[in-house]
């Protein structure tokens, strides 16, 4: 009888453990399954500014995510689609099988100002030599009304890049707004919040920081990111969306080019119009030689290198500008003038009344009755820059003297890390080591 006892115990010992085993692995894959739907439901939680946003990704290749080997934001799925379709070939490729030999490709940064993108792209079609070339449109964020723009282009190739780490990509986490963000002087040990203030006392407002933090993607992304740009040595154009292009603006940029080693040995860069944005040239039978304006600059891949060499300097000054930051710490550093060549008379005009915040919030409010009225005379279609011209030089020119500190805006350690970490996305650790140090 206790051999059967043993034997009834022994038999019941193993089917308790099994009931065991399998109430536990039922809570393990209800566990599973319920964690799975959670990520789920957070990735097709994406930013609003998605909608319609479906082009088919199928045929990008060439993808170069950098999330994961550097200090980058944790991409929503929005960033990650928008990083997708920076891969995506050229449209119009059709129309136009071969750019032209020694032509410089143009990039355009935009924010979201249609009623200015608008302008831009028609005063674009008409430049003799524009179906030569490849022209980049670099988007800060993505804007329905600005993509559609683009996609209508049809005088020559244009390749479309998104700012995947835009602040206006992440509407509730750092580029963008986090809940437990910092605002404007508030004190962080008071508030218990996140945020370094600039020097100033302001902490950082993401709307105004996408301004240095685009511009800076994109420089880096085009000249060693995007396969059609990164062999290229030669110069590239550079115009923003409130930047109205002449007929004659790419055949005198041509011009300048091949004039600028010979003209002037010195000079880093080739502008389509004067600094002093409110200039439309002095009219001489000679070129100038003057500092490096931000309305339709070029330079080459030599000039990118010094740039991206001084990235802590760019990333680590408090000013919000780019434009403002180059001029007053980046270009110093090189320990020579930083001069550009131009022609006499103007091939580009910054126009418009509204900046770059003020976005579309009221229909054509940026504009006078929709529309730029910018005189363009015959001379202004063609060629009009001597191959025999001297260049006169402005020396002693005024800007921003020795000891300025830079406008703010740009205190915050997040931002600053971020804009350094762009220095190294399509470099090896070994090579951008040398970017920290």
């Amino acid at each position: 009888m206790l051999s059967v006892v043993c034997s009834m115990a022994n038999y019941k010992k193993p089917r308790l453990k099994d009931a065991a085993f399998k109430r536990l692995l039922s809570v393990v894959l209800v566990t599973l399954l319920g964690v799975s739907l959670l990520i789920v439901s957070l990735r097709t939680n994406v930013n609003p500014a998605s909608n319609g946003f479906d082009e088919d990704l199928s045929g990008s290749d060439d993808i170069q995510s950098s999330s994961g080997k550097l200090n980058l934001p944790q991409q929503n799925e929005f960033s990650i689609q928008l990083e997708k379709r920076n891969w995506l070939p050229p449209r119009n490729v059709d129309l136009y099988p071969k750019l032209a030999k020694g032509h410089i490709t143009i990039v355009l940064y935009v924010h979201n100002r249609p009623q200015y993108l608008q302008v831009v792209v028609k005063s674009l079609s008409k430049v003799v030599g524009i179906s030569e070339t490849l022209l980049i449109v670099s988007h800060d964020g993505y804007f329905e009304e600005m993509n559609k723009i683009v996609e209508g282009i049809k005088f020559c190739q244009v390749k479309q890049i998104f700012a995947p780490y835009s602040p206006h990509v992440f509407t509730d986490s750092f580029p963008g707004v986090s809940s437990n963000d910092c605002m404007e002087k508030d004190d962080a040990e008071k508030k218990h919040c996140i945020g370094n203030p600039d020097q100033y006392g302001n902490h950082r407002s993401p709307k105004i920081v996408s301004l240095k933090h685009h511009w800076w993607w994109m420089m880096n992304t085009v000249w060693d990111g995007l396969k059609e740009t990164r062999g290229h040595d030669g110069h590239i154009l550079f115009i923003e969306e409130d930047h109205f292009i002449y007929p004659n603006a790419y055949r005198n940029l041509q011009l300048l080019v091949s004039m600028k080693p010979n003209k002037c040995p010195d000079c880093y860069a080739a502008n389509l119009a004067p600094c002093d944005v409110n200039s439309r040239g002095e009219g001489w039978d000679s070129l100038v030689a003057e500092r490096m304006g931000n309305v339709g600059y070029a330079f080459n891949r030599t000039v990118w290198r010094k740039i991206h060499r001084k990235a802590k300097e760019f990333c680590f000054f408090d000013d919000y500008n780019w434009d403002i930051t180059m001029w007053a710490t980046v270009y110093p550093s090189f320990g020579s003038p930083v001069y550009t060549l131009r022609g006499p008379r103007t091939s580009a005009v910054h126009f418009g009344k509204c900046g770059l915040h003020q976005g579309q919030g009221q229909s054509n409010a940026c504009i006078d009755n929709g529309s730029v009225n910018i005189q363009v005379d015959e001379i202004d279609k063609v060629a009009n820059i001597g191959s025999e011209w001297d260049v006169r030089v402005y020396h002693n020119q005024p800007g921003y003297k020795a000891g300025f500190k830079g406008w703010g805006g740009w205190g915050d350690d997040r931002d600053r890390q971020l804009c350094l970490s762009y220095s190294q996305m399509y470099h090896s650790f070994n090579t951008s080591s040398a970017v920290m140090s």
